[in-house]
């Protein structure tokens, strides 16, 4: 698998990817996270026009991954990582993670931070294993807080939430 930087004729197959990574959410009893509309291609749009969104792509050059992220208080938060299901399990989120590490270390962002779900063995304990760890509610940075309450806004915490952070050595 190869990285590169999404094109704008990448973004509908993002959406694509999206639904699938998705999907196994439904065998464990969270069918409205399976069922939650990808991100619209104009706001994936605006990742790709910012320089901030990268796909793992097969032999042929097709996305099979892709990670989107923008500054937060002063680092580099994972908005969005989703591997197709066909592809998962085969270290391609690790690789974009260390991707959008290098991204932060070139442009002075110390840490990749993101929220995700605790119990969820694909999410939180997955980040763990790449090095992320656990932020308690106290330390939140204002904008990660702002995250949250929009995550809480839309339904997501019906499912435990947390924010998570990796510092990154330069």
């Amino acid at each position: 698998m190869r990285i590169r930087r999404v094109t704008v004729a990448d973004l509908p197959t993002l959406r694509d990817i999206e639904r699938s990574a998705g999907a196994p959410f439904r065998e464990i009893g969270m069918a409205a996270i399976a069922d939650d509309e990808p991100p619209s291609i104009a706001e994936l749009g605006r990742y790709q026009r910012a320089g901030r969104a990268w796909v793992s792509v097969d032999d042929a050059d097709r996305p099979v991954a892709y990670l989107v992220a923008e500054p937060v208080d002063g680092n580099l938060h994972i908005e969005q990582l989703s591997v197709h299901a066909d592809n998962a399990r085969r270290g391609i989120g690790r690789t974009l993670l260390d991707r959008a590490a290098d991204y932060a270390r070139t442009n002075a962002l110390p840490a990749l931070t993101l929220t995700t779900f605790a119990d969820v063995p694909w999410n939180a304990p997955y980040y763990e294993r790449c090095g992320f760890h656990r932020l308690a509610d106290d330390a939140l940075t204002p904008g990660l807080r702002e995250i949250r309450e929009h995550e809480t806004r839309v339904g997501l915490d019906r499912w435990p939430r947390l924010c998570m952070r990796k510092d990154l050595d330069r």
